[in-house]
């Protein structure tokens, strides 16, 4: 594939969708497929904030932001919802995570006591709204392990390299702009040379359409491959129709310019 440094402005090519996925025990998926051919489409949209622009756009459409209480959290707590998560993404006492779009705090609250006194967490949103209710909630239940930060549709802001692991639940589908929040996301993971090795970011989403909240797992394995991740661990949900992704970082950081968007593939592809 050709380098794209010298694209003209607006111009990003779009590469054909991923040729195979192959399955293996315990419904684990390891995206094996090299990109196919690109073809390139238009930056039209003029609601793009400039912080973004140097990044492709997401070249499939992007979930409304939904409510931040979408179940109760003691039906959330009867599923095993969390422990189930927190088991999967291998959280252990001590360890530094972050929360991104940690709405109401379900799972902010939940991360803070496994980590433990002697582990961190940074719960993120971009709503305010949010961000001021959580800060009440952990201060009324006293969590002091736990800093509450506002980030940026195409920034999370996080800190380089200071995350053993990164929570996306049930938010990625509505990140508008994909690559630019990937790729300012992946300095933030831990790199191998710390004491519990690489970081990763861990993804729970569900396997539908992105008009009905959900991102089809092809979908999220080639945009997180696009930036510079690779896909270690994939675990299918089926009682809630959703799956679990682990992803680490994968060689050097990509600049902007050499970002090659994915073509939409809804749930039925």
């Amino acid at each position: 594939m050709k380098n794209n440094a010298q694209r003209p402005a607006g111009l990003f090519p779009v590469c054909q969708p991923l040729a195979r996925l192959t399955t293996g025990l315990a419904a684990l998926l390891l995206l094996t497929a090299p990109l196919g051919a690109c073809k390139r489409v238009e930056d039209t949209s003029a609601s793009r904030p400039d912080t973004a622009r140097a990044y492709p756009p997401a070249s499939r459409p992007v979930s409304a932001l939904a409510g931040n209480q979408w179940s109760t959290e003691t039906a959330r707590d009867k599923r095993g919802e969390a422990e189930e998560i927190m088991t999967a993404a291998g959280l252990e006492p001590g360890m530094t995570v972050a929360d991104i779009g940690a709405g109401e705090g379900y799972y902010t609250v939940r991360l803070a006591e496994k980590v433990g006194p002697n582990g961190r967490v940074l719960a993120q949103d971009i709503d305010e709204g949010a961000i001021d209710r959580l800060a009440e909630r952990v201060n009324r239940e006293r969590i002091d392990n736990v800093s509450i930060k506002l980030g940026a549709p195409d920034d999370p802001r996080l800190p380089e390299n200071s995350f053993d692991r990164i929570f996306l639940v049930h938010m990625y589908h509505e990140v508008r702009e994909p690559y630019a929040f990937l790729a300012r996301l992946r300095p933030a993971l831990i790199d191998r040379s710390g004491p519990r090795g690489a970081g990763e970011v861990i993804v729970v989403d569900v396997n539908r359409d992105v008009s009905q909240h959900g991102i089809p797992p092809k979908q999220l394995f080639c945009e997180f491959e696009a930036v510079g991740y690779e896909l270690v661990g994939f675990m299918e949900r089926p009682e809630l129709g959703g799956y679990f992704a682990r992803f680490r970082a994968k060689g050097p950081a990509k600049p902007p310019e050499q970002i090659v968007p994915c073509p939409y593939q809804d749930s039925a592809q």
